[in-house]
This record gives structure tokens, C-alpha cells and sequence, in this order.
């Protein structure tokens, strides 16, 4: 990665979620603290039930902290009204989700369009956009394909497109490999990292597969809600 200094994407100060009350109250984030920049793929790793999936909820605007801020692009994201906070999840997250979402019923192009079509973006025009995408993650062939006529890779690519048709400043992908075989999930992310990472782009992966670590700019270390430590990746 380039020496030159990169503006902060996510600042999370604090970060704190827990469920329950009382003596049923179970803590899954606990006092976090973490930057993520523009230009860099960030990991956050760790085993199952240490919280990252909680904490990816709350920097994405999906779940809100009883405690701390989010701070996505100059935004204090816990403090916009309802309705901005659902145009942030539509216009600034790109979600990757770990069971892909795909509509079944849907083509390649349909279901990459959908995030176009919330916008009350023209459906034909939506369609053209939805391609484009296909063809910048490999499936401009696949357009007309159902989900069910996909591998696990393909899937994942089409999951990846309907991400980034949006133009968003923020990916976030939860588990991107856990369906997927190890070299499928080596390439899915190599590719992330070649084509979809820019200056303008922050990629946050959460993650378990050490086999993909290598594609990381930094790695966070997450365990029983907190951080534990913080790994710099690849240059």
C-alpha cells in the first residue's frame, strides 16, 4: 500500500452492546476502540460469539450501541434521524452478507440491481448498471443466469456486485469465505483487494479463515467483546 496518509472512513470510540438486563444481561461488545481509513482492507477476527458480527452491525447502522459513537465519513452515525440513517445503510454500506441473500426467483442482473431500485432508479437503466458490475466481478455472462445455476464462487461475486452498484464508500463483508472452499475464498478476496479496493473505499472484513489474512492491510484481534490486538498486514 502507498506511505501516503490516509483519511479516517470509521472512528469507533467506546463501542459498547449488550443484551439483556440484569442478571440475564450478556455483554458482546465491550468498549471498543478502532479506526478503519480510506484505501485499506481492514480484518476483524476472532472466535465465534467474540463480537464481531455485533460490532459490524453497529459501524453499518443495523444495530444500535447502548453506549459509544460511530464516526462513518465526518458522520456521527447514531445521531441521524431515522430517515438519514436509512439513506446512509443505502448509499454509503455495501453489505456483503455470509450466506450471499440472493434472491432465488431473481437473475444475476436483477438481484445486483435491487439496491438501484430502492433508489426509484429506472429500471432498465438499473439493469444496464447491474451488468457493468457483473462484468467488473467476472459474470457479465451470468447475467441472465438464476442463483441456483451458480457455484459458491459465482454466487459470492454476484453478492459482491450488488455491494458496490452503488458506488459506496464503505464495504463491509461478514464471513466471505466460510461457504466457500479454501482456494474459491482465496481468489474471491485476492480479487476484492485487486478490484474493488480504491483510494475512496474502506473494506472491512470480518472474518475466522487465517487462510486469507495475507490480503490484509491490518488485522484487528477481537475475544469475549474486546480487542486484544492489532496485527499490520501486507504492505
Amino acid at each position: 500500500m502507498s506511505d501516503q496518509p490516509k483519511h479516517e472512513a470509521i472512528v469507533a470510540t467506546g463501542l459498547t452492546k449488550w443484551f439483556g438486563e440484569g442478571s440475564t444481561r450478556t455483554t458482546a461488545v465491550n468498549s471498543v476502540d478502532f479506526v478503519a481509513h480510506f484505501g485499506e482492507i481492514l480484518f476483524i477476527v476472532g472466535p465465534s460469539g467474540s463480537g464481531k458480527t455485533t460490532l459490524l452491525s453497529m459501524i453499518s447502522g443495523i444495530l444500535r450501541p447502548n453506549a459509544g459513537t460511530v464516526s462513518v465519513n465526518g458522520d456521527d452515525l447514531w445521531t441521524l434521524s431515522d430517515d438519514r440513517l436509512a439513506d446512509f445503510r443505502l448509499n454509503t454500506i455495501g453489505f456483503v452478507f455470509q450466506d450471499y441473500h440472493l434472491f432465488p426467483r431473481l437473475t444475476s442482473a436483477e438481484n445486483v440491481a435491487i439496491p438501484l431500485i430502492l433508489k426509484h432508479q429506472d429500471w432498465k437503466e438499473s439493469i444496464t448498471a447491474a451488468v457493468k458490475c457483473l462484468e467488473v466481478v467476472g459474470l457479465k455472462n451470468r447475467s441472465e443466469i438464476l442463483p441456483v445455476k451458480l457455484s459458491g464462487g459465482e454466487q459470492q461475486r454476484v453478492a459482491i456486485a450488488r455491494a458496490i452498484v452503488g458506488g459506496p464508500e464503505i464495504l463491509i463483508l461478514d464471513e466471505p469465505t466460510a461457504s466457500l472452499d479454501g482456494d474459491t475464498g482465496r481468489m474471491i478476496i485476492a480479487f476484492v483487494k485487486e478490484k474493488i479496493l480504491n483510494q475512496n473505499r474502506c473494506i472491512v472484513i470480518v472474518t475466522h479463515d487465517a487462510r486469507i489474512n495475507e490480503y490484509a492491510d491490518r488485522i484487528i484481534h477481537m475475544e469475549d467483546g474486546r480487542i486484544t490486538g492489532l496485527d499490520k498486514g501486507t504492505e
